[in-house]
């Protein structure tokens, strides 16, 4: 079985939309405003890029990144380099481009259950704010990677939804608080 690990940035409110400036949000780019960068709180985007055997992706997000993360040789050559799966009722393989390596479309959660409990290493889950909710509701997510950073957004994208479900226990497995105020928590599932 591989381990689904979602990773996010995360307003200290729960909102996860537009962290790097994606267009259409408010707030968009509130990781970069107004927060003093320091190098040592995304050292854990480095580990990730090494850990991770496959990319699953939202549509959405799959749409933002594909333009653009192809170009980032340096800053994701892992990434560029893994198989990536994008979950999408609607988008056809006519729509996947051509220079971001293997890409497959999953079409409902049950496929990605079945990609999870095949053979092969762990699969990181990027941006994907709806896909990340219905994933958690399903209980496929077993690892959360968090950056936590210091700021109300208010409205917005949130990581979790607010469905009516039984509690989930998770395990803190790393912590740390950086100087610009930033907090990283990596919790394990508890099943």
């Amino acid at each position: 079985m591989r381990t689904l690990i979602t990773t996010a940035f995360v307003s200290l409110d729960g909102v996860v939309e537009a962290p790097g400036g994606e267009p259409g949000y408010r707030n968009t780019g509130w990781t970069f405003n107004d927060i003093e960068f320091d190098e040592a709180a995304y050292g854990i985007k480095g580990r990730e890029q090494d850990e991770a055997a496959a990319v699953l992706l939202g549509r959405v997000s799959y749409q933002a990144f594909s333009p653009v993360w192809p170009g980032m040789t340096e800053e994701f050559p892992r990434y560029n380099a893994m198989p990536k799966y994008v979950v999408s009722t609607t988008l056809r393989e006519e729509d996947l481009v051509g220079n971001w390596g293997e890409t497959t479309v999953l079409r409902s959660l049950d496929e990605v259950a079945a990609l999870k409990g095949g053979e092969g290493g762990p699969i990181i889950v990027h941006g994907s704010a709806t896909l990340n909710r219905g994933l958690s509701d399903a209980g496929l997510v077993d690892r959360y990677h968090l950056l936590v950073f210091p700021v109300l957004l208010g409205a917005g994208k949130r990581l979790f939804s607010d469905t009516d479900k039984d509690k989930q226990n998770l395990r803190l497995v790393e912590s740390e608080t950086y100087s610009n105020g930033i907090v990283k928590l990596v919790y394990d599932v508890v099943r």
